[in-house]
């Protein structure tokens, strides 16, 4: 029978769909080691992994049953693909689950960094609310501002429908362009990532972390920002060169930044830490109810699919 192993156990609706087979692994609320999974996955077929988890060369060659890689998220840069590819192991993903969550998520950051949400709760838990006055915790609106969205995938239509309801004016930056109809639909305009960056006064960035996208905002194109500009990143932490954004905000070049995610995550750097301007998430994402189980649900359909010799429906290779 073929057996799987789990870093970090995933919701019961997708462990649930792996019944008939042999199932183990961490039970624990903490993150094992890469000696710990070589040691508790070496005889598995399947590998339930989170992005958290660095499965790279060493993981996979130590692991002569796997299979598939099945990754509890929708990035994988976590997982060598390319010794996985060499290995002619499957690897898979969870699309699609966690767009609604993120987009909503990036809502609530554009909402928490111009209206100065967590200054606001801590100046009452603090007891330092002394009644309404004028100019108490003054913030941007939303409705009327350049929203420029890098990375117009699931999720970045998500958040241009969202910005859209806020009357929010979109640029996007993408690739290759929308089709016209969507384009309408979603009231958003293609334009270069140097406009989009000199345009606009909220950015958010929806891209995957690869070569072409690491430190995509680096200190020469953060400089093109005008300085009531707030960035916001629900994407990978190494999307932005977080030494040049510390700096900018530090030097307020730009007023702010809303952030769910860290170049050298979980390490959040102090100075990050101490700046006031800036609202910080623990990779929240997909952190809803319906999002984490839907996620779970594709793991177990891609882990019994390449399991029973088929297709798997979300398959990265």
């Amino acid at each position: 029978m073929d057996k799987i192993f789990y870093t970090y156990r995933i919701p019961d609706e997708g462990m649930l769909l792996l019944k008939n087979y042999e199932i183990s692994g961490n039970n624990e609320d903490r993150f094992l080691s890469k000696e710990e999974i070589i040691k508790g996955a070496r005889d598995a077929s399947a590998l339930i992994s989170l992005l958290s988890d660095r499965i790279d060369s060493e993981v996979i060659s130590s692991l002569p049953k796997l299979k598939v890689i099945a990754n509890y998220a929708v990035g994988y840069n976590n997982i060598d693909i390319e010794e996985a590819k060499r290995r002619k192991i499957r690897v898979t993903n969870t699309p699609g689950a966690l767009t609604d969550a993120t987009a909503d998520l990036t809502m609530a950051l554009l909402l928490a960094t111009s209206r100065k949400i967590v200054e606001g709760d801590r100046l009452v838990r603090e007891h330092k609310f002394e009644g309404w006055k004028p100019g108490l915790l003054k913030g941007p609106a939303l409705k009327g501002k350049i929203l420029g969205i890098i990375g117009m995938g699931r999720i970045g239509k998500a958040v241009a429908s969202r910005a859209k309801a806020f009357g929010m004016n979109i640029l996007y930056h993408n690739r290759k362009p929308l089709l016209q109809s969507e384009e309408e639909e979603l009231c958003v305009k293609h334009v270069s990532l140097e406009e989009l960056l000199k345009s606009s006064d909220f950015i958010s960035l929806h891209v995957p972390l690869m070569g072409e996208t690491y430190h995509l905002l680096n200190e020469k194109r953060l400089s093109l920002l005008k300085p009531e500009a707030i960035i916001i990143n629900t994407s990978r932490g190494a999307v932005i060169d977080e030494k040049a954004l510390i700096k900018a905000l530090k030097d307020g070049k730009i007023a702010g930044a809303g952030l769910d995610v860290y170049e050298e995550e979980p390490f959040v750097p102090q100075e990050l830490i101490d700046l006031p301007n800036v609202v910080l998430l623990p990779h929240l994402g997909s952190a809803t109810n319906e999002a984490r189980r839907e996620m779970a649900i594709m793991v177990g359909r891609n882990v019994a699919a390449v399991l029973e010799g088929k297709e798997p429906p979300n398959p990265v290779i």
